[in-house]
């Protein structure tokens, strides 16, 4: 997200992160007592080394954070740096100087995440910490990850996961959702992070299917991206005509909460006709529209809705039941938005917070995410 300053002698912030805090307070404050949380996948503050922007994002958050808990996760922005120990020679191109110096150490000692993960700077400084961790919260069993710290299968963030997703009881918490910061799947300069994109999608794809993972939420990538539910770039049946049907994680990249600079999808002058990074089929929904997501579940049905930050207005929505069915977001024929958008009354209420079946306060999860 990053955040805006009022010095002019820092040339690049993110003065789209005022909108988000903004309709993100509304929200927290519309929902009085609920249990509700926000979390932030990564490119936290964009200090990069400059630490008084550490100061100006915590005020900016501050009437957030103040009131319900700030989870996060950590990113390029917070740790990459040519000394990181964790550094393949397929990753050359991908993990550079995104960090600033930082190597997670104010990340680190600025947040407190739930578990006791960490890593080797690589340098003097103590263990980079806040990288992996699990916890429920109403019916939902959130999962955070590390994409900037090894993954791969053998590693010790890789059995965490894998005991983890395979310990979850359904009963309790009939949803489960993953958070990342590099996306494993997305439609904008696919060719940036493609080796690390290949290892996820060989090592942690595999886990997130077969363990009925509900939703991949990523950042990175500053745009809104839906998909539709996915395995191996293959579109799985919705079963909503009555067909086969098989539950599959939906994956969102939801890197849109601030970060002014974007990828472009606009043709170019001399070439009118052709799309930069066409949009296929398996994209059900995808904007430059700055925002955040809101997602609100119940013991039946989870509900993610991407707010726009022009009007404070619900733009996409997803259900999906906790039989892992995905009910609407999408027509697995045309890829055009579902009609549960179409109906304004609808999209009223899920602005509002009201359009999802009412249940015991302890029944019910809101989260907030960036």
């Amino acid at each position: 997200m990053g955040t805006t300053t009022p010095y002019l002698t820092f040339s690049r912030t993110q003065d789209e992160s005022i909108s988000t805090i903004k309709w993100i307070l509304r929200d927290i404050e519309a929902l009085g007592n609920k249990p509700t949380f926000v979390s932030h996948i990564g490119d936290i503050s964009y200090a990069r080394g400059y630490s008084w922007l550490w100061d100006e994002f915590f005020n900016l958050i501050e009437p957030v954070a103040s009131k319900v808990p700030y989870h996060v996760c950590i990113g390029n922005h917070e740790y990459d740096w040519p000394s990181q120990p964790w550094k393949p020679e397929w990753s050359n191109s991908i993990y550079g100087t995104d960090g600033g110096g930082e190597c997670g150490m104010p990340y680190s000692l600025r947040f407190n995440m739930p578990g006791n993960s960490s890593e080797p700077t690589g340098t003097r400084a103590p263990a980079t910490r806040n990288l992996y961790c699990s916890f429920d919260m109403g019916p939902v069993h959130f999962v955070y990850m590390s994409t900037e710290t090894n993954f791969l299968l053998g590693s010790s963030q890789y059995n965490f996961l894998k005991h983890d997703l395979e310990s979850v009881d359904r009963t309790k918490t009939p949803f489960v959702v993953v958070q990342g910061h590099r996306p494993m799947y997305t439609t904008s300069y696919g060719s940036r992070d493609a080796p690390l994109r290949e290892r996820m999608l060989e090592h942690l794809e595999p886990l997130v299917v077969k363990n009925n993972v509900t939703l991949a939420l990523w950042g990175h990538v500053h745009r809104y991206e839906r998909f539709c539910p996915l395995k191996n770039f293959i579109c799985g049946s919705m079963g909503l005509k009555g067909e086969v049907w098989e539950a599959l994680p939906v994956h969102v990249v939801i890197g849109m909460a601030g970060q002014d600079w974007q990828p472009t999808w606009e043709p170019r002058p001399d070439h009118p006709n052709d799309v930069v990074f066409p949009q296929p089929k398996m994209s059900m929904y995808r904007t430059g529209e700055f925002g955040y997501t809101r997602l609100v579940a119940t013991k039946e049905k989870l509900v993610l809705s991407f707010v726009g930050n022009h009007d404070g207005e619900v733009h996409d929505m997803v259900d999906i039941l906790a039989s892992g069915q995905v009910i609407n977001g999408g027509d697995g024929d045309s890829g055009e938005v579902s009609e549960v958008l179409k109906d304004e009354a609808m999209r009223k209420r899920a602005a509002s917070g009201r359009g999802w079946t009412s249940l015991k306060s302890e029944e019910t999860s809101k989260e907030l995410k960036m």
